[in-house]
């Protein structure tokens, strides 16, 4: 059973045993923030009694973080050395953390304390559920799995009023693989045709792409720069559970910017 936390970025994963899972936490923003003239005092420490009230409540044998724990690359800020050592403790005293690094996340091998598994950036399959950060290729292994959970792109709806008013919301996408793609560069795999879904940052500081707005090639990562999830017929819902309907249907809502088209 996959369920996420009501009006939280946060997932939850029951089978043989129960998984929290979050993504893009994105520790030290505010380094950056700072040389970019904004002054935000560190926010870690909210943030990881946010994550430990999460745990508090669901009580998990498992925490998986689904890359982008730091912020800064290609270098590791002096405040990321001291907060995501000391973040990391805090979590895995309550129970094994799992992370997938993150496109943000050079160097992580290096700063992570006992009772800490890092994986391969191509992701790994727990419990028949497989995880990946989504900035490249998902394992082979993944797709034989009955779900596959991914971050990166930070999924919002913006809803834009006739006055040009624009407003964002953070969602949750519910998808599948396309075959045809997938085959294409895999080969011949073992397919099961996996539900896709792809999760909320975590990260209020990080911003989001607006799924409504965008075409395939706008999204990061290569499954979607390859045509190899489906976005038409995607779900988007809100972190209340609002389920807001696929993402085509939004589009002919009337509450979508429409987007000019490239010159080539």
């Amino acid at each position: 059973m996959i369920s996420p936390l009501l009006n939280e970025p946060a997932l939850v994963v029951e089978n043989a045993f129960r998984t929290l899972v979050i993504a893009d936490i994105h520790l030290g923003i505010e380094w950056e923030l700072y040389h970019s003239g904004f002054s935000i005092p560190s926010q870690v420490k909210k943030r990881t009694m946010r994550i430990r009230d999460y745990i508090m409540k669901v009580k998990p044998d498992r925490v998986v973080l689904l890359g982008d724990i730091k912020h800064n690359v290609p270098v590791t800020s002096w405040q990321e050395k001291q907060e995501v050592p000391a973040f990391l403790k805090e979590l895995a005293a309550f129970a094994p953390v799992d992370i997938v690094p993150g496109n943000h996340d050079g160097d992580i091998g290096n700063l992570v304390p006992e009772n800490v598994t890092v994986h391969d950036m191509k992701g790994f399959v727990m419990d028949n559920v497989g995880y990946f950060h989504g900035h490249t290729w998902p394992g082979v292994e993944l797709l034989s799995a009955s779900y596959v959970v991914m971050s990166h792109n930070h999924p919002t709806i913006r809803f834009t009023d006739t006055l040009g008013h624009a407003v964002s919301e953070e969602v949750w996408i519910r998808t599948r693989f396309i075959e045809k793609a997938i085959r294409e560069h895999y080969g011949d795999i073992i397919w099961d045709d996996p539900e896709v879904i792809i999760m909320p940052a975590f990260n209020e500081l990080c911003g989001g792409i607006p799924f409504n707005e965008s075409m395939h090639e706008e999204l990061l990562g290569p499954v979607f720069a390859n045509h190899a999830i489906e976005l038409e017929k995607a779900r988007a819902f809100l972190l209340d559970g609002t389920d807001l309907g696929t993402i085509g249907s939004i589009r002919k809502l009337g509450i979508t910017k429409v987007r000019r088209k490239r010159k080539k």
